[in-house]
């Protein structure tokens, strides 16, 4: 085995015949990590072209004799996924649950990114890269709010119940996928301004900042908001413990400039989706009860809905969407049973104890990458109390990337601290 050491990367490669002279021993990991780096920044502007380059990365991978690598995270998520794989098997119908089979390859750019992206240098890259194309999605979505501003004016409609129902979705096709991405990069944004070393132009970092937040508050997504408030209180606290007082102003302004909006959390009015998430949830707890250990199956939450909605929910049920049910943690033990939804648990509580205790260790080049992840974390968790966000493959890959980045910072602070505490020869 070749180890590839330096500058905080490491690559292990395969015993076994090298490539022909055309090719230097490194130029094939080197391109799988490019490829990589392309696929995880691509995500925020297309899935299609993020996936292209993560199987590119992955020929490149193994053409290289690159090992693939696996943080502990994907022991739970392995397992999360092989009860999807049963849960399916088991369900009435098993081809109808294929498009979550085709979405294990999502899952495997947690893998690609651990194994390919060692570089410290990369990552501090990839998240100025990503507060750049995020801060351009930011503007774009600022033009698209006017834009609807005058078209409800020209309809003589209200715009609030106008905007509600199509809001602002910079890049993305869905205003719920532009949110989670802009809500996952602004708290990449804030780890890096409050724990990153030598940052330069801070100016520009703020304004990006300012400006992303500026696109969720006008996404007017609650949920969103929520997780956001939450990632970003977790960073405050970690920075100054009296700056988490920065939050509730940060809730007062969302006021302020969404005022009916954050009212409806409260007191919701018509277009508001309180009462149909009331619906969801109600239907999705009758769906466990009735198949606790493997759920309906996947994809089946949609096909099999109407059959489990509780007979006292008056008829027409409230307008909104019932492909989901608006809640992960709900959602996945409705479809693929209560121990699937263990796992993923799991997982995630591995993840936060995993950068946590590595915080000791690590140093200010890797501290920011564990408090940004461990952020993401927690703000992808809040919002799934409301939405089915993780099965959004951009938002699920976003978090999969930033899951990896913490367990590269983690493995290399450990590795780091080895090194000092071994005797020299």
């Amino acid at each position: 085995m070749l180890c590839f050491r330096g500058g905080g990367k490491r690559l292990e490669r395969a015993a076994g015949p090298q490539l022909g002279p055309q090719w230097h021993n490194e130029d094939l990991p080197r391109l799988a990590a490019l490829l990589t780096f392309a696929s995880a920044l691509s995500i925020l502007v297309s899935i299609r072209a993020s996936q292209l380059l993560l199987g590119a990365a992955w020929l490149a991978l193994i053409a290289g004799r690159v090992r693939p690598r696996f943080p502990r995270l994907a022991v739970p998520l392995g397992i999360f996924l092989a009860l999807t794989l049963i849960s399916m098997a088991a369900s009435l119908d098993p081809a109808h649950g294929l498009p979550q089979v085709k979405k294990i390859y999502v899952y495997t750019i947690l893998l690609a990114a651990f194994t390919a992206l060692r570089d410290l240098g990369l990552w501090r890259k990839l998240v100025a890269w990503w507060t750049a194309v995020a801060s351009a999605a930011a503007l774009l979505s600022c033009g698209q709010f006017f834009q609807k501003w005058l078209a409800a004016r020209a309809a003589g409609r209200d715009f609030y119940d106008y905007y509600i129902v199509e809001r602002t979705t910079g890049l993305m096709s869905h205003w719920m996928t532009f949110g989670g991405e802009q809500m996952f990069v602004l708290l990449w944004a804030l780890a890096v301004l409050l724990f990153a070393p030598g940052v330069a132009r801070r100016r520009l970092w703020a304004a990006a900042l300012a400006l992303i937040a500026l696109s969720l508050a006008l996404g007017m997504t609650r949920g969103i908001w929520l997780g956001a408030l939450a990632g970003s209180a977790y960073l405050l606290w970690r920075w100054r413990r009296a700056a988490v007082l920065l939050t509730p102003c940060a809730a007062a302004l969302l006021w302020v400039l969404a005022p009916a909006r954050t009212a409806s959390i409260v007191r919701p009015a018509k277009v508001d989706s309180n009462q149909h998430r009331v619906v969801t949830w109600r239907t999705g707890l009758a769906m466990i009860r009735a198949h606790p250990w493997l759920g309906l199956g996947p994809e089946f939450v949609n096909r099999r809905f109407p059959e489990f909605v509780p007979a006292d929910i008056p008829r027409p049920l409230p307008d909104g969407y019932y492909g989901h049910l608006h809640n992960f943690y709900l959602h996945y033990a409705a479809e693929r049973g209560l121990p699937a939804l263990l796992a993923l648990l799991a997982g995630l509580g591995l993840m936060f104890v995993d950068f946590q205790r590595a915080r000791a260790r690590a140093g200010p080049a890797r501290r920011y990458l564990l408090e940004g992840a461990t952020a993401v974390g927690i703000a992808a968790m809040v919002t799934g109390l409301f939405e089915h966000n993780l099965g959004d493959s951009e938002v699920l890959t976003l978090f999969l990337v930033s899951a990896a980045a913490g367990y590269v910072a983690r493995e290399d602070a450990w590795h780091t601290e080895a090194c000092a505490l071994r005797p020299s020869t």
